[in-house]
């Protein structure tokens, strides 16, 4: 069973892209070097990972990605300072 992950990335362009994976080093990778990462993200190299957290499956990740991205920008910027400031 892998672990699923929820991510946010800061784009060079200050904008902020989520998506879900079972490896975060792999997939940041992907998005700042190879093809594999998403068309939105080749466009606006380099990119930070800024956020991400841990769920159990697959549809939770799904479901998480979802509402985080429903979310306004200023509202996920809110929630990765909040988790910086945890970890911090």
């Amino acid at each position: 069973m892998h672990t699923w992950y929820v991510y946010i990335l800061l784009c060079r362009d200050n904008t902020l892209y989520t998506g879900i994976t079972t490896d975060l080093e792999r997939r940041v990778h992907e998005h700042n070097h190879s093809p594999k990462g998403a068309k939105y993200t080749r466009a606006r190299r380099p990119l930070e990972l800024v956020y991400h957290e841990a769920v159990d499956s697959r549809a939770t990740a799904c479901r998480r990605e979802w509402a985080l991205k429903k979310l306004s920008a200023q509202e996920k910027r809110l929630l990765i300072s909040a988790q910086l400031h945890k970890s911090g």
